[in-house]
């Protein structure tokens, strides 16, 4: 691996594209085989109250971890910056602040875990078998956020780089590890459902072990820059800042989220199992556009660092232009095969003819997200977080407007608001970007 950075205008073009997001595509499709393997194993067992439990603690440290997925998104932008100009310290010492801010939030999620336990156990409102296993489950997990953090932080210094093939090397590493640690632990140690924490845990230390091998192969060594440098107040600040506004836009899509969840499920049981059903043509469709928002992430920020006003330009255009085009194709095939997707998730009649209603809705949120998603890797890359929080919270309250306006209409309002709120959120972006370009090339000119 080579650990020089590149002091030339970096390369904008079609092949970098898909040579940056294919592998972060893979990346994103083998996360859910993680669930499921989990799942798996903790099902041999046959007690349907620890299968509850991993399933609401996977629930849980998602929302408390990837509130803190602002490491990974920040981290990614300042180094792309500091990779297009070249300046190999300035890497070192962004890696080192975020780990500073990992290793600090890590422990205070550590010192805070009875507080945020009682909450999220009073949200999930579990039976007491489950919520027993659950404590198991959340009190050994907890001990990994320290680690868990580091590894958003090492992924952003990767994906900042450029190396997305690295990126898909250590999220499938830490994935592999973690089945395998839980499979030996749960089936051969017979230590239930401890084994599952257990082997999440150890697979996120071994997960930064790894990342700071790979990290020393590209040339970094966080450890070798001074407190003085680390410690500077504007750095710290912008890194605190640009933290501190990406966790607020990361509430604030969870909280979409969890809102059309939570108005479904009291629509009944079939809306909700339906919408279930439904929602997952939306996350395989965030796995393919996901990919192209890293790519804007990284071309941006990189020619922004390099100061090639022209590149930063071309790398929007083409990152649209794929991501709206693969926006288009995911839709057009779930318009046609919706159907047999359905029949195939759920065996339901009820569940089945109610999805149907609503697949055209469905099908499209891959098209109306498309811009949304490519904005969010172009907007991190330009490091513009404080405009990428504000547009948010603009698109979140589009989206209660809608609700409240419509809510006569039932399940129909809620897919609608939801493609508003998507589709919110790119035409926002799209309508700031050109005068935040501008400002921002005659700041650095």
């Amino acid at each position: 691996m080579d650990g020089s950075l590149n002091t030339e205008r970096p390369e904008v073009s079609h092949r970098r594209i898909l040579a940056l997001a294919l592998p972060m595509t893979l990346s994103h499709v083998t996360t859910p085989l993680l669930g499921l393997v989990d799942a798996t194993v903790i099902g041999r067992l046959g007690d349907a109250s620890l299968l509850g439990a991993v399933a609401l603690g996977a629930v849980i440290f998602d929302f408390v971890f990837w509130s803190f997925g602002s490491l990974r998104m920040a981290t990614a932008g300042l180094t792309a910056q500091a990779t297009g100009a070249g300046n190999r310290h300035e890497v070192d010492l962004t890696l080192a602040r975020a780990f500073l801010v990992a290793g600090v939030t890590g422990v205070l999620l550590i010192l805070l875990q009875w507080p945020i336990a009682a909450a999220a156990f009073s949200l999930a409102g579990a039976s007491q078998a489950v919520t027993e296993a659950l404590s198991v489950y959340f009190f050994i997990r907890i001990w990994s956020a320290p680690f868990t953090l580091a590894n958003y932080v090492i992924l952003g210094s990767t994906l900042g780089r450029g190396r997305t093939d690295l990126g898909l090397l250590l999220q499938v590493a830490i994935n592999v590890a973690n089945i395998i640690l839980t499979a030996v632990l749960v089936l051969v140690f017979e230590i239930g459902i401890a084994g599952a924490a257990i082997g999440t845990a150890v697979a996120e230390v071994f997960g930064v072990g790894l990342g700071m091998l790979v990290l020393r192969r590209l040339g970094s060594n966080p450890f070798a820059v001074t407190w003085p440098e680390v410690l500077n107040r504007a750095a710290i600040l912008q890194t605190l800042a640009m933290n501190r506004d990406i966790m607020i836009r990361n509430v604030a899509l969870i909280l979409a989220f969890s809102i059309f969840s939570s108005l479904g499920a009291r629509s009944g049981d079939v809306t909700l199992a339906a919408n279930a059903v439904l929602y997952n043509m939306f996350l395989i469709g965030g796995y393919f556009l996901d990919g192209f928002a890293t790519a804007a992430e990284t071309l941006c920020g990189q020619s922004l660092g390099a100061k090639d006003e022209r590149g930063f330009r071309r790398a929007i255009h083409l990152s649209l232009g794929w991501s709206i085009g693969f926006g288009l194709a995911v839709s057009s095939v779930f318009l046609i095969g919706g159907g047999l997707f359905i029949d195939f998730v759920s065996t339901s009649p009820e569940v089945r003819a109610y999805a149907r209603d609503y697949l055209v809705f469905a099908a499209l949120t891959p098209l109306f997200g498309a811009a949304a998603f490519a904005f969010d890797g172009i907007y991190t890359g330009a490091t513009w977080t404080k405009a990428m929080r504000d547009l948010m919270l603009v698109a979140l309250a589009a989206y209660g407007l809608v609700l409240l306006a419509a809510s006569s209409l039932g399940n129909t309002a809620l897919w609608v608001a939801m493609l508003v709120f998507l589709s919110a959120r790119g035409v926002g972006q799209a309508l700031l970007y050109p005068s935040l370009a501008r400002r921002t090339f005659a700041a650095i000119a």
